[in-house]
């Protein structure tokens, strides 16, 4: 039986920000050293940055980069990554319990962000710094010259600000892995205390308050509420952190985690609107979701004290790679609540991108990814479903075989992401439009196969991969195409008003 879904350019939920296709690069295992920068690599550049992997990234349109961290940040002093690189110094990270160089900080990664068509999303510590700190990071960052650290900016090669308008008020502040993490109160007093010292110093930042670690944490939604309650006139963005894993080893489970991801935002959504009833303000704060992927195969976070260690090299399949989309078919979903999403990590650490010194591989992930950042442009179309089968998600219950979402551009391209669930059947869909209509296809790319556990390789880099599709349009303008089994479908249409 063909499913029936409908919809109406009136009926959405906003404009996709595409900052939710945005990444997060941190100073852990390979993901900075042998990962972006590799100077002894032939792969490389003059500055020491790997081309394909900058080539790699840009094909994933990634408007943000997350930097230094993550859990790296809440030890980390940025004053040791600046000037010369004969001068800094090797310090312990007690995060990943390697050894940190410094020989890639501040500058290098405004450099890369450049050569990598990306723009910085700084992180400052308020684990064991604080807000001087914060504040001479954003005067370094961000501020002419004429004062001592704008002036050391100049002195090291940039004279000109970068101009870093998104800042992470510190990482994970409630979780006891943290370096000098606290309970909500004492943390909404330093994420004040920052706020007030850097949006003085640059009115024109936005910035994101540490949300809970996570639905696990006993903390959950409470955190954010203190926190928020105190710092509402203060802070643009709330975070939200979420690892997806299949542990159970239970596909039909594990394919239902766009319910989840769903629930998260909906949590964040209801405690928004109860803080700014609560404050009768008329400002709104929004969702940075801005840790996120697939993690539970490779949980290595110890470095032994070593440089660049393998930690956490995920290897990715296809049905991760259908979950990946999950996510950001609710990010497009819930325009109106998330603003700001990264992908954690980018390279070699849980990534869509693995390395070795002479090559490069692309892993499942890569692809929805790409697709979904190329393509979803414009305002967020409400679906609506008829007729569209469930299946059984084991503790999940009956569950949708589809997800969906759907944007419209202003020249009119309709685009479709679409995942079908089931892993025998193939799903066939008719979307009708309602007060406008499909005049031709532009393209329908899929990623699908019969085993879910489906993976690149070395040996096999091309094990799965992106195949052409095919899509009809009917005599009243309806558009109809199958999207296979275990399969992910990113469909484009030309459209016109009736």
């Amino acid at each position: 039986m063909t499913a029936t879904l409908t919809l109406h350019s009136d009926f959405h939920v906003g404009d996709v920000d595409p900052r939710i296709f945005s990444g997060f690069l941190e100073h852990l295992g390979r993901a900075v050293y042998e990962g972006v920068y590799e100077p002894d690599s032939p792969l490389s550049d003059e500055n020491g940055f790997r081309r394909d992997v900058i080539d790699a990234i840009k094909r994933m349109k990634m408007p943000l980069m997350r930097y230094p961290g993550g859990n790296f940040v809440s030890a980390y002093d940025w004053k040791d990554g600046i000037g010369p690189k004969s001068l800094r110094p090797s310090r312990p990270d007690f995060a990943w319990k390697s050894k940190e160089s410094n020989e890639f900080g501040t500058d290098e990664f405004m450099h890369w962000c450049e050569h990598a068509e990306t723009s910085p999303m700084m992180a400052v510590n308020l684990g064991t710094k604080g807000t001087i700190d914060a504040a001479a990071l954003l005067e370094y960052c961000n501020l002419p010259t004429g004062t001592y650290w704008a002036d050391k900016r100049a002195e090291n090669g940039h004279p000109e600000p970068y101009g870093a308008k998104v800042w992470c008020l510190g990482n994970e502040m409630d979780g006891p892995w943290q370096a000098g993490h606290v309970p909500a109160e004492e943390y909404a007093r330093r994420a004040h205390q920052a706020a007030i010292m850097m949006k003085g110093l640059d009115p024109t930042i936005e910035l994101v308050a540490c949300g809970s670690s996570g639905r696990m944490m006993a903390t959950y939604l409470n955190y954010d509420r203190v926190t928020l309650e105190y710092c509402w006139k203060d802070v643009d963005y709330v975070s939200a952190h979420r690892y997806s894993n299949n542990s159970k080893d239970d596909t039909a489970w594990y394919l239902a985690e766009g319910t989840e991801i769903e629930r998260v935002i909906e949590d964040y959504a209801g405690l928004f609107d109860y803080v700014r009833g609560l404050k009768r303000s008329t400002k709104r704060v929004y969702l940075s979701f801005d840790e996120w992927n697939v993690w539970y195969k490779n949980m290595e976070m110890d470095g032994k004290w070593s440089n660049a260690p393998h930690l956490i090299e995920e290897v990715y399949n296809l049905e991760d790679a259908l979950v990946c989309a999950q996510y950001l078919s609710a990010f497009i979903r819930r325009a109106d609540v998330v603003k700001i999403a990264c992908l954690a990590q980018i390279v070699n650490v849980i990534a869509p991108i693995l390395t070795t010194k002479n090559g490069l591989l692309i892993q499942s992930i890569f692809y929805p990814i790409e697709l979904m950042a190329t393509h979803a442009r414009g305002k967020s179309l409400r679906l609506s479903f008829a007729d569209v089968p469930t299946y059984k998600a084991g503790l999940r219950g009956e569950v949708s075989v589809l997800d969906a979402s759907a944007t419209l551009a202003e020249d009119g391209t309709l685009a479709l992401f679409l995942v079908n669930r089931s892993q025998t059947d193939a799903l066939p869909l008719t979307f009708q439009l309602e007060d406008f209509k499909a005049t031709g296809v532009l393209g329908v790319d899929s990623l699908s196969g019969t085993d879910p556990k489906a993976a690149n390789s070395w040996e096999n880099p091309n094990e799965l991969s992106v195949e052409k599709g095919r899509a009809s349009i009917t005599e009243s303008g309806s558009v109809c195409v199958t999207v296979p089994a275990l399969g992910f479908t990113c469909l484009r249409v030309k459209t016109e008003t009736r």
